[in-house]
């Protein structure tokens, strides 16, 4: 059995049943049913055309519900309207499942986990083991989404901008349980880039795998953090950098400059670099620059003081973050950073440890431990 292949063809099955008029939430346990019924009969019998049959069997299975439904005239005038078996259409309208999961009612986390439920054909049992939380606490936070968007009409244009930050947050949830959800987000990024033609996609895409290229070097084999600067560049993949970088060039010359597109410019140059030492922190804060002008976001005028430091040396990079709001994420770590550099051990070390206090989960908080530990003992020589 392929699942693979049930996995991709999911969205469309499900878009289909939705422009034939199904709800959503209806619709997408019918798909779900099919696909149970799949994994049964195709080891002994696979069919000709998947998408067809799938079409054909959640068609019916949705039927089947609705026959038990009060609206007994809907369901009749639905009967009528049932598509006689056959090959399914060739279109893929997955782009408008993208939107309706992407939907701005829906809450981040929602819209997270629809996503992977409904584009990425994962089961509320592999969702929740990625989340680490109870499946029935996944299982009540889809339905609410599935709820949320039924009767929602694919007739509006969706936001482009929403779905790649949705596709975004799928990435930064890493690995855990049995479901690798960076290798996820880039396989449902890869999809929507060949369904749609838009720069800011590409530039994703790219970010993600110059992200994902560097995964093996990012921690010991004892589990620890290993900082980008210390990292083993022998261990990044050579062949994601460089569709990475392919990509990002033709994003790059189409003139379209967006958020994505200038995130991935700065892990391109990180990539770039034989060693920490020869890296172009010129040229990184100039991205920062563009990229703070793009967002004005505060996380990213924090990540352009590291850059700064690097680039102009640790003085100008404290005064740099010196106009930052002492109480962002991973400032007093920033400022540790700099402070360590500057010489001032002291007060960095104190700032590890503040930093740690304040670590957002166990592996960055036992690496800011270990910091402060290192320069405490390195002022008790």
């Amino acid at each position: 059995m392929n699942e693979a292949l049930l996995r991709s063809l999911t969205p469309s099955v499900l878009t289909v049943l939705v422009r034939r008029g199904a709800d959503f939430a209806a619709a997408e346990d019918a798909v779900q049913d099919a696909l149970v019924e799949a994994l049964r009969v195709w080891p002994a019998d696979p069919p000709r055309d998947a998408k067809g049959w799938l079409v054909t069997v959640a068609w019916r299975k949705f039927l089947d519900a609705n026959r038990s439904d009060t609206a007994r005239r809907r369901r009749e005038d639905l009967v009528e309207e049932e598509p006689a078996p056959g090959p399914a259409p060739a279109v893929d309208d997955t782009l408008q499942l993208y939107f309706l999961c992407a939907h701005p009612s829906l809450t981040p986390s929602s819209a997270v986990a629809l996503t992977l439920r409904a584009v990425g054909g994962l089961t509320t049992r592999q969702i929740a083991r990625a989340y680490l939380v109870p499946e029935a606490t996944m299982a009540q936070r889809i339905s609410r989404a599935k709820r949320t968007v039924s009767g929602v009409r694919f007739d509006r244009p969706g936001d482009v901008a929403t779905v790649l930050r949705v596709l975004y947050l799928v990435f930064n949830e890493g690995y855990s349980g049995d479901v690798d959800l960076a290798a996820e987000a880039i396989r449902l990024t890869r999809q929507l880039a060949a369904a749609i033609d838009h720069p800011e996609v590409a530039g994703l895409l790219a970010l993600m795998l110059l992200h994902h290229a560097r995964r093996a070097a990012r921690t010991a084999p004892d589990g620890s953090l290993v900082p980008l600067a210390e990292q083993d560049r022998s261990r990044w993949d050579t062949k994601s950098i460089a569709e990475g970088v392919e990509i990002l060039q033709a994003a790059l010359a189409r003139d379209r400059l967006g958020e994505f597109q200038a995130q991935a410019a700065i892990a391109a140059l990180h990539a770039d670099a034989p060693t920490a030492e020869e890296t172009d922190w010129v040229q990184i804060v100039e991205w920062y620059d563009e990229l703070a002008r793009l967002t004005d976001s505060p996380v990213v005028r924090l990540n352009r003081a590291v850059a700064v430091g690097e680039a102009d040396g640790p003085r100008a990079g404290l005064a740099a973050l010196a106009a930052l709001d002492a109480s962002l994420p991973r400032h007093a770590a920033v400022a540790a950073y700099l402070h360590e550099r500057d010489g001032d051990l002291a007060t960095a070390a104190r700032l590890y440890a503040e930093a740690a206090h304040k670590a957002p989960n166990l592996a960055e908080r036992d690496h800011l431990t270990r910091q402060a530990a290192r320069l405490n003992a390195r002022r008790c020589r």
